[in-house]
């Protein structure tokens, strides 16, 4: 086994305007006002790098879901944001893109410090990706429409009719994010609510609300108006359960695990609200033999051990074709013992952190179940112990289909890699052997044959000789227990929009 521990974590150096900003337990937004809770409740949160708190947070409970969704439903029902000329609203929006932007800095070094990822990464990334969501979805603003339908009324012969469809903004939806990208979460989220003239309340994840707060500071200044947007940090427990199951909440769009999912859909069941999610994935990455090697050995370790593996989408079940098995997976291992561990605001850190003790004791428990059940590792392992909650990028192998470490999302830096002989129904179906189907990677010389292996996986997305490919106009969600909907593109507007149709009687 092969554990790197060569690391440093020192105290992050935190640029003085966050620092003031973090001096002061920060409040929650409802209704326009930024505001402490209802029971005077803080938590605190901590700086993933050496388990210290960093920032006092407002914690929300039911009283302040049910303040929120109050102040929410008075701005749909009375408020100007749903009666807005598009034109109007996709200013504001594209106006938050554009405020992302100019505070890119600030947002990215408040990902580094509550989430744990390299600033470089979320300023390149998360910001960059938040903004462009902002703007893509501020011009479909003006692109929402109907249709007229010719209909025969069969039982009216002679009359005339003309039928039409209305879209119109599904109402007030409760939103809850996860932490692995808290502000392009938040992003995902509002950006195609706002687009539909829906108002939101948005629950953000207790280990990481930070910059999901400052972007509500950014929606103020960019000229939203009162109760449209309110964000209530708390626990999945209680702020997350009570905006799930209010039956003033007329759909809730959640992202995170698989098994929350399941309990977002039995309590919005209650009064069959409508529900979209993006769940979990454990996602194949298939490599065959006259695949460009540099390019898929460089693609398949950055398609684990982006964002310290913490993503949904991760490549973490890696098929090779026999023939060049040793040398991919060897390949893979050597580049992940190259990947610098530090703190997120130090600027030669390639990976921080897991985001808390609780993800990694997930993570290294999982560790122990793959050591226990015969899986090798050819770098990392193990977690690395001390201050923080670091784990090196692991590649197993010598696994089983059936161990935990090959069935179960780890959400962490952790590689699990097969051999396989031939391109054969066995292997596609082993690709899909899985209760997921969020995203998958195929790499190969032979488009051609590329793309027959990609229409028989069973997911959301497939990328072909690339991976973490995302952009604002392509959907993105999955199928199995990956979840229902999807996200970005032209597709998520249906997430929160009604249809209706009207028939007028012309004579």
């Amino acid at each position: 086994m092969n554990v790197r521990a060569n690391i440093t974590v020192t105290r992050a150096v935190v640029p003085p305007a966050i620092k003031a900003w973090l001096s002061t337990a920060r409040p929650m937004l409802i209704d326009g006002k930024w505001v402490k809770a209802q029971s005077g409740k803080t938590f605190d949160v901590f700086d993933p790098a050496t388990g210290e708190p960093i920032a006092s947070v407002a914690e929300g409970d039911k009283a302040d879901i049910d303040l929120a969704v109050k102040a929410a439903r008075r701005a749909f029902a009375s408020g100007p944001w749903s009666r807005m000329t598009p034109s109007e609203r996709g200013r504001i929006i594209h106006r938050i893109g554009d405020l992302i932007l100019e505070n890119a800095d600030e947002l990215a070094s408040l990902e580094a410090l509550d989430n744990g990822k390299p600033k470089a990464v979320a300023k390149a990334a998360d910001v960059t990706l938040a903004a462009d969501m902002f703007h893509y979805m501020s011009g479909w603003a003006t692109k929402i429409e109907g249709k007229t339908i010719p209909i025969s009324a069969l039982a009216a012969p002679g009359a005339e009719f003309v039928s039409m469809t209305r879209m119109e903004p599904i109402g007030v939806v409760g939103q809850i994010i996860p932490w692995n990208f808290p502000l392009l979460m938040a992003a995902w989220k509002l950006g195609p609510a706002l687009t539909a003239g829906c108002t939101v309340v948005l629950k953000v994840a207790e280990e990481t609300p930070l910059s999901a707060l400052r972007l509500g500071e950014l929606i103020l200044e960019a000229g939203v108006p009162a109760g449209v947007v309110n964000i209530v940090p708390g626990f999945g427990e209680t702020a997350g359960a009570a905006l799930a199951e209010h039956p003033d909440v007329d759909k809730v769009a959640f992202t995170g695990s698989t098994e929350v999912g399941r309990l977002i859909v039995q309590a919005a069941s209650r009064d069959l609200k409508k529900v979209s999610l993006e769940l979990g994935g454990k996602s194949p990455n298939i490599i065959l033999g006259d695949a460009d090697l540099e390019l898929a050995i460089a693609g398949a370790t950055a398609a684990i051990f982006f964002n310290h593996g913490q993503c949904c989408n991760a490549g973490s079940r890696l098929f090779v074709q026999r023939n060049i098995f040793d040398k991919v997976v060897e390949g893979v291992a050597a580049q992940a013992d190259k990947i610098k561990l530090g703190h997120g605001l130090s600027d030669d850190t390639e990976m921080g952190p897991l985001v808390s003790k609780v993800q990694y004791d997930r993570v290294t428990g999982y560790l122990a179940s793959g050591r226990r059940e015969g899986a090798r590792a050819l770098c990392g392992g193990e977690g690395l112990g001390g201050a923080g909650y670091f784990v090196p990028p692991t590649v197993l192998v010598d696994t089983k289909p059936n161990m935990k470490v090959v069935r179960e999302e780890i959400f962490g830096p952790v590689l699990v890699a097969t051999p396989f002989d031939e391109v054969d129904d066995a292997l596609i179906a082993e690709a899909n052997n899985t209760i997921y189907g969020l995203a998958a990677g195929v790499w190969s010389g032979n488009t051609g044959r590329a793309h027959q292996i990609a229409n028989r996986l069973r997911t959301g997305t497939v990328w072909i000789n690339c991976y973490h490919v995302f952009d604002a106009a392509l959907p993105f969600g999955g199928y199995k227990q990956s979840g229902w909907g999807r996200e970005m593109g032209q597709a998520v507007l249906s997430n929160y929009l009604e249809t209706k149709a009207i028939t007028t009687r012309l004579g």
